[in-house]
């Protein structure tokens, strides 16, 4: 069972904490967790680019000259690709990026990233992370106690202090620990998590 330092806003140690290895003791599964991260990227992704081709360009039904005697070349309409306002060639369409996995995959990618940054010391548990008043400077003297600053900072709920806070910090994300996903917890160099987002993971998770 991996066992972790608890430290305060202040940034001392506290105490420890043992973490359920169902969560953050799996073996690491590197390619389903990049499996998730495309699959996330993938599904950000509208879809919603559009052009029109040749045969969708209103107009040009007319062929501009006569085919033979003008010295030009021979032409059929003003909306083929080559004359400006024309048509794309090969445009490109709307269309659907979504890539599925299904739910065991999903939790089995999320158990591995968590468990790549409890094995790399990069993983903080705190506490607790309560501000009484929303406060960007506050905040950002509780990432320096812990020696962070691009994190990831899992709360749990009544935490929209600590959230607003944060909001300003460009190297920051907050989550619950409803939307943490594979991405983000590969993306911040340093997970930081309150002990109560911590036992409600494994309670969802385990």
């Amino acid at each position: 069972m991996a066992n972790v330092s608890v430290y305060n806003m202040e940034g001392n140690e506290v105490g420890k904490m043992d973490l359920n290895d169902a969560v953050f003791g799996v073996e690491v599964n590197e390619h389903l967790v990049h499996m998730a991260v495309v699959a996330q990227l993938a599904n950000n992704r509208q879809g919603t680019q559009k052009a029109k081709t040749r045969s969708e360009v209103s107009g040009g039904g007319r062929k501009p000259w006569r085919q033979k005697g003008t010295g030009h070349a021979r032409q059929g309409s003003t909306r083929a690709p080559q004359w400006t306002g024309g048509g794309i060639v090969f445009a490109p369409t709307p269309r659907d990026y979504t890539i599925r996995l299904n739910k065991k995959e999903k939790r089995a990618a999320l158990k591995s990233a968590l468990t790549s940054r409890v094995l790399e010391n990069k993983f903080i548990v705190v506490d607790e992370l309560k501000l009484d008043e929303i406060k960007t400077k506050k905040f950002q003297n509780v990432l320096n106690n812990l020696k962070v600053n691009k994190a990831l900072v899992v709360v749990d709920e009544n935490s929209d202090n600590v959230v607003k806070s944060a909001k300003n910090i460009q190297s920051v994300k907050t989550a619950y620990v409803n939307t943490i996903n594979v991405y983000d917890i590969l993306k911040y160099n340093t997970v930081v998590a309150t002990k109560a987002a911590v036992a409600n993971i494994e309670e969802v998770y385990a």
